[in-house]
């Protein structure tokens, strides 16, 4: 899956960088790439809890499996 991340500078200096596919997952960095990269590290936190609260309101009597995926 790709997905495209804005960086917006800012005016202290570094980086704010978020995707509008992910609501709410936001990171910042001294540079572009630094950006980038915590913002993917705050991604999977991201996922992680969103496939947590999607398990735990899932009735009990659905067969669900949760599989991995390369981002």
């Amino acid at each position: 899956m790709k997905a495209n991340v804005v960086l917006e500078p800012q005016p202290e200096g570094g980086y704010t960088a978020f995707c509008p596919v992910f609501p709410g997952c936001v990171s910042e960095g001294e540079s572009r790439e630094e950006a980038v990269t915590n913002f993917l590290d705050a991604l999977e936190g991201w996922l992680a809890v969103k496939s947590e609260l999607a398990q735990s309101a899932a009735p009990s009597r659905q067969k669900r499996e949760l599989v991995e995926v390369a981002l």
